[in-house]
């Protein structure tokens, strides 16, 4: 399905997906995207974040509500920080900026319907999965839970996979494109670009102070991984003893 009010724009989508072998319908606005996912039930909605009567962001807070894991590509005009952090936040499995490669879309559709027929990809936490533990961050891959320090956490689909990852080799360091191997497979049209921002919004949820993490930290040059603070704390005073 695809939610696009921009006639040129919703058409040039549709030669492409139906070259492609993709059976294709077109809504031109928000309410309309809404009625037609409920009713028809598509593989993929392709959604543009600005629409009238309900934009692409309302659209998307919905869906989630409603737990419907349709797997969501926003496209959008808007390339600030805050409006790519709030799609993801949202549920939005990606986004591409306007203007973008029509062969660059297709290829992203085909990593996400990859990733929504494998049951789930590589990374997606399979049931009777032990709870992962490091320090107060627990992570419950079958409950698809995550508490810090006892308080829930609400995580989007792509930042419980990143975190499940990370928790399952705590103080490892991975790598962004390991990471993104975690959230879409191997495939060299996603941007590393994903991975930086479901950090930045994993932080807002899981550290006392987001722009001074103590839980998720950069390995500059190299990737991220995520330590205990209590168990790196000892360390640094043993270390500072010696």
């Amino acid at each position: 399905m695809v939610a696009e009010d921009d006639e040129k724009q919703a058409e040039l989508v549709r030669r492409y997906l139906e070259r492609e072998g993709h059976s294709v319908r077109i809504v031109g606005d928000g309410l309309a995207a809404l009625d037609a996912v409920r009713h028809q039930e598509p593989d993929l909605l392709v959604l543009d974040v600005m629409m009238p009567r309900a934009d692409g962001l309302d659209v998307v807070r919905v869906l989630r509500a409603e737990a419907r894991e349709l797997p969501v590509l926003m496209l959008t005009a808007r390339t600030t920080e805050d409006d790519l952090l709030l799609g993801l936040d949202l549920g939005a499995d990606d986004y591409m900026t306007k203007p973008y490669s029509p062969r660059e879309l297709m290829a992203r559709v085909r990593t996400l319907l990859r990733r929504a027929r494998r049951a789930g990809g590589p990374a997606a936490p399979a049931a009777g999965d032990p709870v992962l533990r490091v320090g107060g961050l627990v992570v419950d891959p079958e409950r698809h839970e995550v508490t810090v320090d006892g308080e829930p956490v609400e995580c989007t689909r792509g930042e419980f996979r990143i975190l499940a990852a990370l928790a399952a080799g705590p103080d490892r360091v991975f790598s962004r494109q390991r990471l993104l191997e975690e959230l879409h497979g191997f495939d060299r049209y996603i941007s590393d670009r994903t991975v930086d921002v479901h950090i930045m919004n994993l932080r807002k949820k899981i550290e006392p102070a987001p722009r001074r993490p103590v839980r998720l930290l950069t390995v500059f040059g190299v990737g991220y991984k995520l330590t205990d603070p209590a168990k790196a704390e000892a360390r640094t005073k043993a270390v500072r003893r010696g």
